[in-house]
This record gives structure tokens, sequence and C-alpha cells, in this order.
């Protein structure tokens, strides 16, 4: 049940999110504002939408700094509409591409082209469209060819149709946006938008700038990111052209905008080489500094590595039986690791007694489970972003991929049961919850051995409170009965923990087929953990975890010996091995006379 502080907490978010002007105020056309609050639900703008849709439309460049869930999608396809509706002659499909958004993964990709088609439902005229990689390049090349107004697409299958596409019209491209920019040069993308920059002649201080001159008078660059960093300075130095730069200075400075807080602008016409160094320090100042909703209540659990698992299937069923109607995310670190725990939140049957009845079992969590993946089918990973997304109650398990900027409605609770690693990562993973002011959760799963990460997220602004585990086990009953107030006994030996590992195990064991998916998901998740660079290599160290435990957390009764010390056993074996055939070999070569 909300609490008055949590609730007084959503209603600081809200007041903090949300600007005190009207859409209208923003010079919006009467006929898209209408929309906006009839159709798609949007009374008024938030902050960084008052701020950057009048930036938007002056023309400007534009670099945005915002926190997920603070609308920026609508802050750049609301511009471009609103211009593109007004155009004279009308906008025609054989005009071609006028505005190209980029984005990091298929599924934004799907989620933004989805708010382009509601936005311009009133212009019908206007045609908004999608380029992805995973999908049919042949019925791609069709529709360029009939032509695409607003061409929202990932950046490696973009510059695969500008290199080979020759029936794709740009010719009248006036808009590049990059959205989740971060994300964009995280995922590896750097070199494919620094090649779509140059073939499209917007990269600033190509040799061929100055022959499309009069194509960049009208060309309008905007960045958008949640984060950022070093990759993402870079990509504005080369993209940006004297950008309004917004979000990146808490202080206001200069001129108030009578529509929000004020923006800074970084123009000056005669010492560009000083702006730029300007832009580095805001840009810099910014990196560390990430911003989370107010009314987001974060937590961590410390558990064991044996009992992991059990903890998790313990918490999802707490937080369903608590509210029936909600929807939770669970990050995993591998894909191998997501398809072995979907298959077991999605079957796993138990009979609630210490006794394993087969003839009481029934499924321990009720609600859909979904998964999503890089490694999944094109069309088995949309009909999971479509589903979850429909969805009123389920749980969607994922690797990091639906951490890129995606909005799915209603999202409660974020469990990150595998590490994000980088600071930015987990910024990028709780902004699936407590977004446009709505309130959330997240819960970060931590061993003992793993407590320090909790002083480095604090030392970029997030700070994690302790979840009482102990009160949610203590809820539940063992053999029919919730146990009566006793001595405080170890995690790992709570009857409800032991029962339920044991009906982990015997799951596991049971067919051939999850046996290898789990020993598939222990050796995948033993590399991801070896992974971690720079100084989270000091907090998440294997030599510190029992691989034996980590088996249990995938409901092996025995580690398997592929990753481990049995694997550098058989390796020692073999160089004694090859190290005495080499001396027999030397005695049977013949002497030479």
């Amino acid at each position: 049940m909300p609490t008055a502080k949590s609730a007084s907490a959503q209603e600081e978010g809200r007041e903090g999110l949300f600007a005190s002007c009207s859409f209208s105020d923003l010079g919006l056309h009467p006929t898209l504002c209408a929309h906006l609050q009839d159709k798609m639900g949007f009374q008024a703008p938030t902050r960084i939408q008052a701020q950057a849709i009048p930036v938007a439309m002056s023309g400007q460049h534009m670099l945005v700094k915002a926190a997920t869930g603070t609308g920026k999608t609508l802050a750049y396809l609301a511009p471009i509409v609103q211009h593109l509706q007004m155009r004279e002659p009308r906008v025609e499909r054989t005009h071609g591409t006028f505005a190209l958004v980029l984005v990091p993964t298929r599924e934004l990709c799907l989620q933004v082209y989805g708010i382009a088609q509601q936005l311009v439902h009133r212009f019908h005229w206007i045609v908004p469209g999608y380029v992805m990689g995973g999908e049919n390049r042949a019925k791609e090349k069709a529709r360029l060819r009939k032509g695409i107004s607003i061409l929202i697409a990932t950046p490696g299958r973009l510059l695969d149709h500008l290199q080979h596409t020759s029936s794709f019209v740009y010719s009248n491209l006036r808009w590049i946006v990059f959205d989740e920019a971060d994300s964009i040069l995280e995922l590896g993308f750097g070199k494919a938008v620094e090649d779509i920059l140059e073939h499209l002649g917007s990269r600033n201080g190509a040799p061929d700038q100055s022959k499309n001159k009069a194509e960049h008078m009208q060309r309008q660059n905007l960045l958008l990111s949640a984060t950022l960093n070093e990759k993402v300075n870079r990509l504005a130095k080369i993209s940006l052209k004297n950008p309004v730069m917004i979000g990146l200075d808490e202080k206001p400075s200069g001129k108030s905008s009578t529509l929000g807080n004020s923006h800074t602008s970084l123009l000056s016409d005669d010492e560009e080489d000083e702006i730029l160094e300007k832009q580095n320090d805001l840009v810099e100042q910014a990196v560390d500094d990430f911003n989370l909703p107010a009314q987001l209540i974060q937590r961590y659990v410390k558990v064991s590595c044996g009992s992991r698992l059990a903890v998790l299937l313990t918490i999802l069923k707490s937080l369903f039986e608590r509210q029936v109607s909600q929807k939770v995310v669970v990050f995993l670190s591998t894909c191998v690791s997501v398809d072995f725990h979907h298959t077991v939140l999605s079957q796993l049957e138990w009979s609630p007694g210490l006794q394993l009845d087969t003839e009481k079992k029934q499924k321990f969590l009720s609600c859909k489970v979904f998964r999503l993946h890089g490694n999944m089918d094109q069309d088995d990973r949309k009909k999971s972003f479509l589903g979850f997304g429909s969805e009123k109650s389920a749980i969607l398990v994922s690797t990091d991929i639906a951490a890129r900027g995606l909005d799915f409605p209603k999202v409660k609770c974020i469990i990150q049961y595998d590490s994000p690693g980088e600071a930015s990562e987990y910024v990028h993973r709780v902004g699936r919850t407590a977004r446009i002011g709505e309130k959330g959760e997240a819960l970060l799963f931590l061993q003992p051995v793993e407590i320090d990460y909790l002083k480095d997220l604090e030392l970029h602004g997030a700070s994690l409170t302790e979840y009482l585990f102990q009160k949610v086990l203590d809820s539940f009953p063992v053999n029919g009965q919730k146990p009566h107030k006793r001595k405080q006994i170890s995690l790992d030996m709570h009857p409800w923990i032991m029962s339920l590992q044991r009906s982990l195990e015997s799951f596991v064991a049971a067919e051939a087929e999850t046996k290898k998916l789990a020993r598939d998901a222990f050796c995948s998740w033993v590399r991801a953990y070896t992974a971690h660079r720079g100084e989270l290599k000091k907090i998440f160290m294997v030599k510190k975890l029992h691989l034996g435990h980590v088996a249990r957390s995938f409901g092996l009764k025995e580690q398997p010996s592929l990753v481990g010390r049995s694997h550098q056993v058989q390796l020692k074996k073999r160089k004694k091995e090859q190290k005495r055939e080499r001396p027999a070999k030397r005695r049977k070569l013949p002497s030479k006379k």
C-alpha cells in the first residue's frame, strides 16, 4: 500500500516534471494541440518539452540531456509534424524523407514509429515509416521507393540503404535526430553514425561540407540523451553546429524563458573554438550527473549466491500477491540466462508444503512471463515487445536491450537481478519505471562481496536503502502454517527457501534440455561476470565467488566442469601429458651420423 511519504514523493515528482504552460503556448498548431490532448492524453507539456519544442521549431541545432521518462520523443516529433503539416506545397510521398530519427534498438524503433503514427493521424499526407535490422530488406526498399516522410531507423540498416538503395530519396532531408544517443554509441554504432553523417553531408569539418552549404542552411540536427559521456560529447562536436543546450545547466544563466526553465545557448559568431571549449566543459560537468525521478523508490537486497534464484521467485510472488495487476521487468546479464530464467519463471510448478506432492502441484507464478534479448528472431522479439506492453499483469525477463529508451506502460517495479556494472546502465534500467510522474520501485540484487558497488552508485547520485526481505519471507506459510516468531535463522536455512530450492533443483534435473540450458546459462553468467571493466573489477571478482554456490542459483546440484577449478585441473593434466610426450618423441628420433 502507498504510504504518505511515497504519495508526497509522487506529487513532488509530477509537479517538478510538468510545465505551467500549455501546448498551444509553445506555438503548436491548434489541431495538433487538440489531438495531443483528446486522442493521446497529453494534457500539459513536461518541462523538457516546454524548453525543447520552441528551440526545435526555431531551426537551431539542439543538445538535450534529460532523465528517462520525461517526454523526449514528443519534444522532437511534435515540432517536425508541426513544420511538415504547414509546408507548402503539401508534403507528398514522392518528395522522399524529410526527417530521419536514429535509435539504438529495434524495439525503440517500433515504439517511436507508433508515436509518430499517432501524431500524424489528422495529417494523413505525412507518412511515417521505419527500417531496422531483422526486417525484410526487399519490403523496406519498396516502402522507401514509395516515399517515407518521417523515417525511424537503426544505424546499421539505415547505412545499408543509404549505400545500396538507389530509390531512397532524401534530397529534402531537413532533420536528423539522435534519440538515446548514449545507447546508440554504447552498442557500438559510433562508426556507422559517422559514416551516415558523412554520406548525408552533415558532419562538421567534412571535406565536402562547402559544396552543400545551401543544404546545410536548412538542415537541423537534434541530439537527445539520458546520460552524457565522452563518446556523446564527440558526436555532438561532429554533428551539431552552435547548439542550444538544454538540461545541462541546472542553474539558469542568462535570460529566462517565459515557458519554463531557461536553456543555455552558446552561440558566438566570432570565436567558435571558445564555444566548443565551453560546450565540452558543460558536457564534462554533466557526465556524472544522473537525475533520477523523485518518486522512484530505490532499494537493494543482499543475498548469498546460492539462494539468489529462490529469493527472486519469492519477491516476485510477493509482488503479485500484493497487487495482481502490475508489470515487472527483470534484468539479466546474458541472452542464455534470459532463456533459462524465462523457462523457470513461466513453467516452475511446486506444492506449497515441504513435501513434494506431485498431485497438488501448481504454477508458482500465475502471471504471463515474456522474454527479450538480441539473439531472438525478429518476429519473437516483436511479439514479446508488443505482448508485454499490452498486458495488465506480466513479467518481462530481459537483457539490457529493454533498457534502451523503451516506454512500457504501467511498469511498477524494476528488478536488477544481475548487476548493471556501469552506473549509466543503472540509470537506463531504472528509467523503465517512475515515468511521466508515476511512482515506481527499483530493486538491486547484491551478493555480500559486492556491497561496495553501492558506493559507486552514490558517487553518481543514486542512493539505495536496504530491502527488508525477512518480513516478506516470514509472510509465506510452510506446510500450510505461517512460522511463529522465533530466533533469527539464516536465509539459506529458512524452511521456505530450502523447500523452494529443492523444487528448483528437481525442476532443472527433470528434463535434459532444461538441465543443459541451466549449465549454458551458468557458463555465460560467469563469463559476463568476469567482463566488468575498470574499478568495477575490484568489486565483481570471480575469485571471491564460490562457483558451486553460483551453480545452485541455476538450480544445479553440481558445478558444471566447463568452468572453474575442474576445468583448470583438466588443462593442467593436458599440459603435463604434452610435456611427457615431447621427451618420448625426442628419444625416438634417429641420431645423426
